[in-house]
């Protein structure tokens, strides 16, 4: 997959040394940074907050990154998944000091940060750090207007800075691939080649300010479909615009949870609930109208933890960035397959 990239002229990876248990760093390193001449790929990576604990934590941490991925220096550093909840972490160990010392000794070639919170916090942080370059979003039509997650709104303060944006979760964690039937029928009747997830990412990469558009893509199949979406590339046109407002329409009157699965919630849990795999066996039963599901989940426990089983001691929550309610919905999650 990171050949086929490569070679349709393709260039940027994204990273943290917290993904797939800790093990993405190496992958980066194995698959990319050994086998391909520095110049040919630009590589991103990520300070997460559950890493260091003060400013003398840092460079060792960016160092230990470095040393991972196998790289002299990152492209583009972030500090993640910044919010009002840790914020102030973040400042209190003057990280984004720590970055720009670290770029001017080229260990770090641009400093951003990833962002999951309301446009006033977004407005706050881009306020105190006009040393950030970019601003990484969560951005797709079905979030464009959500309250919660303020996609437009979010936009358009970085516009405001004239900060660039690079977006994440185009696809919303592949829910936009995988429509409920009366949404497919609302794209199927535009008669044209393009997919579901496609119509997702043009739909992204049609902003002005957006200079990246990722994709975590676990297949060649959806390596070959994003590589043809992105090299046709061409702007929604208007009925397609209508298509997708009336899809974002179909989504948000169904009874969904809007989780990625990102997997954050999953690291933490001291009862290994497989939080992201239960709530799509909600949502699967939602969309079969309140059917089906069962062995689903019967699979998705196996060895693990059920939804029964949770301590509610709020460390998903805490660090889900969909800020959904996960205790109160694997309650819920409970009364409907254990029940």
């Amino acid at each position: 997959m990171t050949d086929a990239f490569l070679e349709a002229g393709f260039n940027y990876f994204d990273t943290a040394h917290g993904y797939i248990g800790e093990k993405s760093e190496i992958a980066i390193r194995e698959c990319l940074t050994k086998r391909y001449p520095r110049e040919r790929y630009v590589l991103a990576d990520k300070l997460t907050d559950n890493y260091f604990n003060s400013e003398e934590d840092i460079r060792p941490m960016v160092d230990t990154q470095l040393a991972a991925c196998g790289v002299e220096y990152f492209d583009f550093y972030l500090m993640h998944a910044l919010s009002a909840g840790n914020y102030g972490k973040y400042r209190k160990c003057r990280a984004f000091e720590t970055a720009q010392q670290l770029k001017a000794e080229g260990k770090i070639r641009h400093i951003g940060f990833s962002f999951h919170d309301t446009a006033e916090v977004l407005e706050q942080i881009l306020s105190e750090q006009p040393a950030v370059e970019f601003v990484q979003l969560q951005f797709n039509y079905a979030d464009y207007e959500d309250a919660k997650i303020q996609s437009r709104r979010c936009y358009e303060v970085c516009q405001k800075y004239r900060k660039p944006v690079v977006v994440m979760e185009p696809v919303k964690g592949g829910s936009l691939a995988n429509l409920p039937k009366p949404a497919q029928e609302v794209f199927d009747a535009l008669g044209g080649s393009g997919s579901y997830a496609g119509y997702a990412v043009r739909f992204a990469a049609g902003f002005d300010g957006v200079m990246m558009v990722l994709s975590g893509m676990g297949s060649m199949e959806q390596m070959q479909e994003n590589i043809r979406v992105m090299k046709e590339a061409a702007p929604l046109s208007e009925k397609e615009q209508e298509a997708v407002k009336a899809v974002s329409a179909i989504l948000h009157n169904q009874n969904m949870i809007p989780c990625t699965a990102c997997r954050y919630c999953v690291a933490g849990c001291p009862k290994k609930i497989p939080i992201p795999e239960l709530f799509a066996c909600m949502n699967a039963r939602e969309q079969d109208a309140g059917k089906g599901g069962d062995y689903g989940y019967a699979k998705a426990v196996e060895g693990r933890g059920k939804a029964s089983e949770c301590i509610r001691c709020g460390k998903c929550e805490a660090a889900c960035p969909q800020h959904l309610k996960i205790r109160e919905l694997l309650e819920r999650t409970a009364e409907i397959f254990e029940g």
